[in-house]
């Protein structure tokens, strides 16, 4: 098949599952075409069957936001053209969604590539949900030939706010290269990341309201009180100055390290002792699924698909959202045993590698790929009476 992929290339959960998925197809051997204002963070390096499309926008004095979703429009709609596209894998409902509708109707009757979209949380519980923006979140998703949601979660969320039909989302988890995200990952930075005999806390996120970062430090700040540790925090994002000045404001700045935006995590959490994710929301979680594809337990918030991945007391513990006291309290009875730590390393590994695996997932989305790209066995009509034949 001829892919393309279009998501959002900054740092974050849609991207990252994005460009993981194309790279896993190219792998496959279907060709893949990514088209985005930049390159995702995670595609690095030459891949054989992968092309990048740089969205070209002009600046003119008229705008005073230059409209991208047209501008990403007509890159779908010449890629399609130039490549002879089957399907146009959409990440987020807005504005990429809308964008491809907007380029297979710019064919006006001629074949166009299928569209699927994969709805990965944001875009349907807080963006979609503003007046401004509903009805295009509902006009778009309902406009998709397929539509996947990253958990059930999310699944029921879309089906409640939008009115999709049930049965029409197609449950797709996020995925985790279980070669990749490992234990005994080389290098390994611990000794770099905290001094000797040093437990070592990590959060990986892009530092925005809904994760809480505060939450992170308020509870590494009791952890610290009775056992030795340091905390790494990874990503950047609008809340690190707050998460900052908590630190400096709790004494324990000296011990907590911000690292910035890495693209290698895996390297990281591979030396981690305990991830910690206690987010407002969270549709899935990817980061907790690739610490514990890494054998890090994790303590994070009970909240939206979190509960779908991290098994509490298997794999690592869940509490009410904003409950550091507890969160705190199982951080510390996880570092403080090492059969009780080693039994929920143990757990999480086997969680990825069971239910969570790229080579278990990616067949997932190609199979779909293929309800969507076969014939229909009625001809379908839009309201307005446009068929879509020949797609």
């Amino acid at each position: 098949m001829k892919i393309a992929i279009t998501c959002y290339p900054t740092y974050g959960g849609s991207g990252a599952v994005a460009t993981e998925l194309g790279l896993a197809l190219a792998e496959r051997e279907h060709e893949v075409h990514f088209i985005s204002y930049a390159q995702p963070f995670r595609l690095e390096g030459f891949h054989d069957r992968v092309f990048f499309h740089e969205v070209e926008m002009e600046h003119y004095p008229l705008f005073e936001h230059p409209p991208y979703p047209l501008a990403l429009a007509v890159s779908i709609y010449d890629v399609a053209e130039k490549y002879g596209l089957d399907l146009v894998h959409a990440h987020y409902a807005i504005p990429h969604a809308t964008s491809a509708w907007i380029a297979t109707e710019m064919f006006e009757g001629r074949p166009s590539p299928r569209i699927v979209t994969t709805l990965h949380g944001t875009d349907i519980t807080l963006v979609g949900q503003h007046p401004s923006f509903h009805s295009i979140t509902r006009f778009s998703t309902l406009k998709s030939d397929g539509i996947t949601a990253v958990s059930e979660y999310l699944r029921r969320e879309t089906e409640k706010s939008f009115g999709v039909e049930g049965g029409r989302i197609r449950v797709i988890p996020n995925f985790v290269d279980t070669d990749r995200y490992r234990r005994d990952r080389k290098p390994c930075h611990r000794a770099s990341l905290a001094p000797k005999g040093h437990k070592v806390l990590m959060h990986v996120s892009n530092f925005r309201e809904v994760k809480r970062v505060e939450d992170v430090v308020e509870v590494y700040a009791r952890v610290r009180r009775r056992i030795p540790s340091t905390l790494v925090m990874v990503g950047d994002g609008p809340d690190r100055p707050r998460a900052t000045q908590r630190a400096k404001a709790l004494g324990i700045a000296d011990d907590v390290l911000f690292l910035g935006k890495h693209s290698s995590v895996d390297e990281l959490l591979a030396c981690a002792d305990l991830f910690l994710l206690p987010s407002e929301s969270e549709s899935f979680g990817l980061a907790a699924l690739e610490a514990l594809a890494c054998g890090t337990p994790v303590v994070a918030s009970r909240t939206g698909g979190l509960p779908e991945v991290v098994d509490h007391g298997e794999s690592g513990y869940l509490f009410p959202v904003g409950d550091v006291e507890a969160m705190a309290e199982g951080a510390i009875e996880i570092l403080s045993s090492k059969e009780t730590w080693k039994r929920m390393s143990e757990a999480g590994r086997r969680i990825a590698e069971e239910r969570f695996a790229s080579h278990i997932v990616v067949p997932r989305y190609e199979a779909h790929y293929e309800e969507v790209l076969s014939p229909a066995p009625t001809p379908q009509t839009s309201p307005a009476g446009k068929g879509r034949k020949g797609r």
